[in-house]
């Protein structure tokens, strides 16, 4: 099973519009709050703009993505960090392999939303973080047919097998944290 592939400009993921709407010292607050972490898989990374984040605060993180071009660009911002081509639906790491799975803005990218939960439910120790946008027509993000809205999220998070998180909404975006 292979997730999509983002087809748009790699490089536009990492202009400073973007990076403002996705408030990423708050989503990394939040992914991090309350929990000893030592260890991230960012699931979709994409360029690695996540992945730095969580490395700036002396983390280790692994970035997998579908895609070799993101691969690459996550690789020239953080040469010294591990990244792998991989999909969300068959993570190749094993049960409890790390204490946070982020999948930061890429639920709604996979095949099948249920098995990339599984599977980041079956590789966290301790915590599992969805970042997606809200179910809202905007100028910013996928239009409007390839957003998850709210209930449909919730009830993948229950078919994977999570039966406590809470959702934080952001300024343009929503941030489910599922505790194991």
């Amino acid at each position: 099973m292979q997730s999509k592939q983002f087809h748009g400009d790699p490089e536009s993921l990492r202009s400073p519009e973007r990076i403002s709407r996705l408030e990423i010292d708050r989503v990394v607050s939040l992914s991090l709050e309350q929990v000893v972490v030592n260890n991230v898989l960012d699931v979709g990374t994409g360029t690695g703009l996540f992945a730095e984040a969580f490395f700036s605060k002396c983390i280790d993180v692994v970035g997998i993505d579908v895609n070799p071009e993101m691969l690459a660009i996550a690789k020239r911002h953080l040469p010294n960090n591990r990244f792998f081509q991989a999909a969300a639906e068959k993570l190749p790491y094993s049960d409890g392999s790390f204490d946070v799975v982020f999948l930061g803005l890429v639920l709604h990218e996979t095949t099948d939303p249920v098995q990339a939960l599984l599977e980041a439910h079956r590789v966290s120790a301790r915590r599992v973080i969805i970042l997606e946008w809200p179910y809202r027509e905007e100028s910013a993000g996928p239009p409007l047919e390839e957003r998850l809205e709210a209930t449909a999220i919730e009830n993948f998070i229950r078919l994977a097998g999570f039966h406590s998180w809470e959702r934080f909404p952001l300024r343009h975006l929503e941030l489910y944290r599922l505790e194991r």
